[in-house]
């Protein structure tokens, strides 16, 4: 561990770098630490002749990674609140079922119309199923649209994925790992994270009295105790029972929401948000070995990278159109949700854990890799790409039709 700190400090120097770059050319900054983070990867030596490796310190940069997911996921629940939640819901559990129906589906049929045995296209129907919930957060916070109507659905559509995630990876486990996986294994996993988020959510609503109560420290360095504190061990705690850590962020933001305190741990997240958010993509990039990005893998991913343009977009308005938003805010939903990241990977990994063609990991990595960079520049373009579309297909606004009587009732 000699040259940890100097390994540490390289990368975060590369990050700023990267940042600046961005920040000079306007452009959306994850893409940028993604690609520095591939460029200078394990494999990069072999193609710059340069010694990037980051042999000791890349496990610990890949630890502050998953921080960085807990922090931007958390700050989100933040921006957002239990209550919101709640009322939406019913249009909730209706436009995740027809996101994940839509996106399921297409990546189901993809897989068999492209020759793979049915083992290896159920993992890349899971693997252009689950967006990246680092990515969305990311994007939703620097874009400042928490505010917006359509934010409640995305993270409702988040959150309903992992529920499906949990179901589908105890499938998969079974069948791909050759683990023991009956039906009522998948039945209580399903309950397990269901139940998890709902008592999470019920039960810190309830306790909001308390938690002003137990949050009312004078000390600042007590006060950032308590915070990450709770925020780590429910974090924890979620991945025990099979729940993505990400999503335990996101429940303890959106319970400390509620109390009279957020403005403070707002205040107090921010500079770690930033942080170890840009170290998370720094290390995703880290993990993208960019001399696997060719070959037949290369089709296969353009060609699943439309599939769930497509599919994003279609299942983002009807979704919208479900809970009766706008054609326009319809429209962000599908646009800001398309990035693939975290959870792709993971349905990579436990192909390749099983024994399946090792062509899953260079698909994957590219497939990732042109979502992760294309994902938050659509999100940003969103209302000139609305336009475009709108000017083709003139979608009809479900709201108008209701309000058309009232007009004529009072022209009458």
């Amino acid at each position: 561990m000699d040259h940890l700190i100097f390994e540490v400090g390289l990368a975060l120097v590369l990050i700023a770098a990267a940042g600046l770059l961005s920040a000079k050319l306007r452009f959306s900054v994850v893409p940028f630490y993604i690609l520095i983070g591939m460029a200078v990867g394990p494999h990069a030596m072999k193609i710059w002749h340069l010694d990037f490796r980051f042999i000791e310190s890349q496990p610990f940069i890949e630890f502050m990674g998953r921080i960085g997911i807990l922090f931007l996921l958390f700050y989100l629940g933040l921006e957002f609140s239990v209550g919101r939640l709640i009322k939406s819901g019913k249009s909730i559990a209706v436009g995740g079922s027809i996101y994940i129906g839509i996106n399921f589906t297409l990546g189901l049929i993809f897989g068999f119309a492209s020759g793979f045995p049915a083992a290896e296209a159920l993992i890349i129907a899971g693997i252009t199923t689950i967006s990246s919930s680092a990515i969305v957060a990311k994007v939703l916070v620097d874009l400042k649209r928490t505010a917006n109507p359509e934010t409640e659905m995305i993270l409702g559509i988040i959150m309903f994925e992992d529920v499906f995630l949990a179901v589908y990876i105890s499938i998969l486990s079974g069948l791909v790992l050759s683990d023991s996986s009956s039906i009522g294994g998948v039945i209580v996993s399903a309950l397990v994270a269901l139940g998890f988020m709902l008592i999470v959510i019920i039960l810190g609503r309830k306790a909001t009295p308390l938690l002003n109560k137990v949050l009312k420290i004078r000390s600042n360095e007590l006060f950032s105790l308590v915070i990450f504190g709770a925020l780590f061990l429910v974090a924890g705690f979620s991945e025990t029972i099979h729940v993505a850590e990400a999503i335990g962020a996101l429940l303890v933001g959106l319970v400390l929401a509620e109390t009279e305190h957020a403005k403070r741990i707002e205040h107090l997240i921010l500079p770690f948000r930033d942080f170890f958010g840009a170290v998370f993509f720094f290390s995703f990039g880290l993990s993208i070995d960019p001399l696997a990005l060719g070959g037949e893998a290369v089709w296969l991913a353009l060609i699943a990278v439309v599939l769930t343009l497509f599919g994003n977009f279609l299942a983002g308005m009807l979704a919208g159109r479900s809970a009766g938003l706008s054609p326009k805010a319809s429209a962000n939903i599908g646009l800001t949700i398309v990035s693939r990241g975290e959870f792709s990977i993971i349905m990579a990994n436990m192909g390749k854990a099983g024994g399946l063609l090792p062509l899953l990991q260079p698909f994957a990595a590219l497939y990732v890799l042109i979502l992760a960079i294309l994902g938050p520049l659509l999100t940003k373009e969103s209302k000139h790409v609305f336009r475009l579309l709108d000017k083709i297909f003139k979608f009809k606004d479900p709201r108008k039709k209701k309000e058309e009587p009232k007009v004529l009732q009072k022209e009458g």
